[in-house]
């Protein structure tokens, strides 16, 4: 079956997480991604977090579909095979500093002369541009600039990370809209490409809803609520009787009215002030006691059958475990099996979106460091000789 990005071929610079999941998207839905990595190191997230014979399993998540050429972007040499390169890609992915490629003489003018058809995309942590462009920046630090650290945790103690890092997964998520749009503004204006500039602080600030306008409005500096949705009731964690939690949405007009009849609460089903969410979220705390009083006297599988019945959404806190358990996963191919070198399998996540006539695929597992060097390197018409002389400096 055809894949949407079929014919694209991306060429990725960047390391660690922004880049690379951008990277791999494109790479799921059928481009061509070639990944440049540092001789000899690579890129450093091989080594992140566990290891399966010296290598991140989290590497297999996000190289996937991928290939690995060595190249030593400091050198002249490299440079030169990276303009050999460019001269054929569609798209650019990079998430060095600012100011980083245009000192190694790749800088989007110097790229744009040798492929006007070339659509770059550059990640950072604070954009191309500002009084900040130059300030090294992580997804820890655009979480936190772009609000959403400060609404993490309890009231009244210190603020907590979401547990992943989002600021870089929601920058490269930002990257592959700007690509598609770029592509497809290319075939509309004659093959011009063109640069997209991603700040890891901007990706977090675009997902921050009502935010700024309260604060603009108001000058409501919205504080953090724990497991509750300020302003948004009922929609909060409750506990069951057996210890565990269940998330419960009941926030919508109807769905509130069928919540409070299913637990008993009639009087507040009918109560006129809480028909619609302003009148619920002034008395968000009298709901919530309701809740939990009914679900401190159920298990939490009693809980859910019983929401599930009267259609109100709720849910169980998801541990990695409950996500390999669930068959609702396995049926919609969200783990996917993948071949480890040396044997053995590895579960990965699947593919998103889910596109019905060009849907992704795993078509290759994520490659050894320096894998296809070679033979990229020789279709550039780098010859074996060529290489050898290469690799003994180190370029490669």
């Amino acid at each position: 079956m055809q894949q949407a990005l079929e014919g694209i071929r991306v060429i990725e610079m960047g390391q660690l997480i922004a880049g690379p999941f951008a990277g791999r998207m494109l790479g799921d839905f059928g481009a061509q991604v070639i990944k440049v990595e540092p001789p000899r190191l690579g890129d450093p997230l091989r080594k992140w977090r566990l290891l399966h014979e010296d290598t991140s399993v989290w590497w297999y998540a996000q190289s996937r579909n991928k290939q690995s050429v060595t190249l030593d972007l400091r050198q002249p040499e490299g440079q030169d095979i990276i303009k050999k390169l460019v001269a054929e890609a569609d798209v650019l992915i990079e998430n060095f500093r600012p100011g980083t490629l245009e000192g190694w003489g790749l800088g989007w003018e110097t790229l744009q002369e040798i492929n006007p058809g070339l659509i770059m995309l550059r990640v950072s942590g604070y954009g191309q541009t500002g009084p900040y462009r130059d300030r090294p920046g992580f997804g820890v630090v655009g979480e936190a600039m772009g609000g959403l650290r400060y609404l993490c945790g309890e009231p009244g103690r210190p603020p907590v990370r979401a547990g992943i890092s989002i600021g870089d997964s929601l920058s490269g998520l930002h990257g592959v809209i700007g690509v598609l749009m770029a592509l497809i503004h290319r075939g509309k204006s004659g093959g011009k490409g063109q640069v997209i500039d991603v700040a890891l602080y901007e990706s977090v600030f675009n997902m921050m809803e009502s935010l700024l306008p309260e604060y603009s409005a108001f000058g409501v500096v919205r504080e953090p609520s724990g497991s509750s949705l300020p302003g948004i009731a009922p929609s909060n964690a409750y506990p069951c009787r057996d210890g565990r939690y269940a998330l419960i949405a009941g926030n919508g007009d109807s769905i509130y009215k069928r919540l409070m009849q299913t637990i008993g609460r009639v009087d507040l089903a009918d109560d006129p002030d809480l028909a619609h969410n302003d009148g619920r979220a002034r008395r968000a705390e009298e709901i919530d006691a309701a809740i939990g009083q009914w679900t401190l006297r159920h298990g939490l599988d009693e809980v859910l059958e019983t929401l599930n019945t009267a259609r109100v959404p709720a849910g169980r806190v998801y541990t990695a475990a409950d996500i390999a358990a669930d068959p609702h996963y396995r049926a919609r191919d969200m783990i996917l099996p993948c071949d480890m070198p040396g044997g053995g399998e590895l579960d990965l996540p699947g593919i998103v979106p889910k596109l019905s006539d060009t849907p992704g695929q795993m078509r290759a597992r994520a490659p050894a460091l320096g894998e296809h060097t070679d033979s990229v390197l020789e279709s550039l018409g780098i010859n074996a000789e060529q290489r050898k002389a290469l690799r003994e400096r180190g370029i490669i």
